[in-house]
């Protein structure tokens, strides 16, 4: 029995995966069609470097090596996306901004994780500028095209790994998480985003953005394609201050969902959602809450000032540690990214510190909800995708970044729309945050 690869490379990991095993492709066959279709979307503009020949040549290897009966781990030959803010040996690291950097040495510690597993690796794919961007807009390698909602925007700052999935050009995608650089494209694209628990995968390698925030973040077609990811990636490393030693467990411990405390979110007013957003996660809790043993309203108890204030305390951040980390590659840079990032310079260090004690009190806040919860649900951004082209929201990334300022696991899940469903979890609890989605989007038909 055969697959057919222009097939293949819009399906699941796992289908992918079992293809791959039972013979019924070759890589070089799906990393062809893969190929391809880069090519045919160039409107898209979801790559900035493509490397067809590295690709074919590392999946021809990949063939040789299953006929062999020796493969490498069990993402043997599968294509895969890598945002452009990641080393990946013998390719530039463009980071979204103009020029060209000079090839990266060496992998960064999650694309050798991927590449011990057999992984291969398309080329890098296009991001907002400097990864400060919340709907994919770059003018250096043009803006990205949602596949989806083509009158839409692709989200961000992770558009293009989000893009590269959605259109079938890649079978699953690695993207850095911010303050929700692969939920929100994710949502808007239609697929799933993890957001792993801070320090469980290793950073080394990738831009740093904000690194008391910045996480790998993986994007995929499904739960269980996310949940085959993870164990590739995470383990402790010693090349990165900010990596944990082991929280996330081997195996999910014992449990069943009716069993489970979930907060549902319910200060969306106040949390300036809007009402389109609201009453589509409404609609979707009411077939998700009997899932758990209870599903009980929790009011996050924050001001909308609030809300923008803690907003604009970590962009001053993550401004301030762009400057610092990729001062050297900013000649060039569009007059909006050097207008928000001449804001940081004006500051004190007052002022910053002031911005780190704001984010100190949410990571607070968040976590002692998980006194009273094992999970919190909320939509994932507080709009609707807005048209292509039309100016950012400045609320976008607020309740991603719930999730992010606390350190927590959280995942995306795709609703009609472009919307999508937020799962977040304390600590560690990623192994239950997976099983658990992979429970609600059976049950929400959430088209993941």
């Amino acid at each position: 029995m055969t697959a057919s690869p222009d097939a293949l490379r819009q399906a699941p990991l796992y289908r992918v995966l079992h293809a791959l095993a039972k013979g019924e492709t070759s890589s070089e066959a799906l990393t062809g069609a893969c190929l391809a279709a880069i090519a045919r979307d160039g409107n898209l503009n979801a790559w900035t470097w493509v490397d067809a020949a590295g690709a074919l040549a590392a999946a021809r290897a990949s063939d040789e090596r299953r006929a062999e009966g020796k493969p490498l781990g069990r993402l043997d030959g599968v294509p895969i996306a890598v945002n452009d803010n990641f080393d990946i040996a013998g390719m530039p690291t463009g980071l979204g901004l103009p020029g060209h950097p000079g090839l990266a040495e060496e992998d960064a510690h999650a694309v050798r994780r991927l590449r011990g597993a057999g992984a291969v690796f398309l080329g890098k794919t296009n991001i907002d500028e400097a990864a400060f961007g919340t709907v994919g807009r770059n003018p250096h390698h043009g803006d990205v095209r949602n596949p989806v909602h083509p009158d839409r925007a692709a989200g961000g700052a992770s558009a293009g790994a989000a893009v590269a999935v959605a259109a079938g050009h890649a079978i699953a995608a690695l993207g850095s998480d911010t303050l929700g650089a692969v939920r929100i494209p994710a949502a808007f694209c239609g697929l799933v985003a993890h957001k792993p628990t801070f320090g469980e995968i290793s950073c080394r390698g990738m831009a740093a953005a904000l690194r008391r925030l910045d996480c790998v973040g993986l994007v995929t077609r499904t739960v269980q394609d996310a949940g085959l990811l993870l164990p590739v990636l995470t383990g402790y490393d010693a090349g990165d201050p900010r990596s944990r030693k082991r929280r996330v467990p081997l195996s999910p411990p014992d449990w069943v969902p009716g069993e489970l405390k979930a907060g549902v979110v319910a200060d969306l007013s106040v949390l300036g959602v809007d009402a389109a957003v609201a009453e589509s996660f409404s609609a979707v809790m009411a077939r998700v809450a009997p899932v758990f043993g209870s599903a009980l309203p929790v009011a996050l108890e924050v001001a909308p000032l609030e809300v923008a204030a803690t907003r604009r305390a970590a962009l001053l951040l993550m401004e301030a540690e762009i400057l610092a980390a990729h001062e050297p590659r900013l000649e060039g840079a569009s007059t909006r990214l050097r207008w928000l990032l001449d804001f940081a310079k004006r500051k004190t260090a007052a002022d910053f510190a002031r911005a780190d004690l704001r984010l100190d009190q949410h990571v607070v806040r968040v976590r002692r909800l998980f006194e009273q919860f094992d999970v919190l649900l909320l939509p994932t951004t507080a709009a609707a995708p807005p048209a292509y082209g039309a100016d950012e929201p400045a609320n976008l990334a607020d309740l991603t970044a719930l999730a992010s300022l606390a350190g927590c696991p959280a995942l995306s899940l795709p609703l009609p729309g472009g919307l999508g469903l937020q799962l977040v979890g304390a600590p560690g609890s990623d192994l239950r945050l997976l099983e658990l989605a992979g429970v609600i989007a059976a049950v929400a038909d959430t088209g993941e």
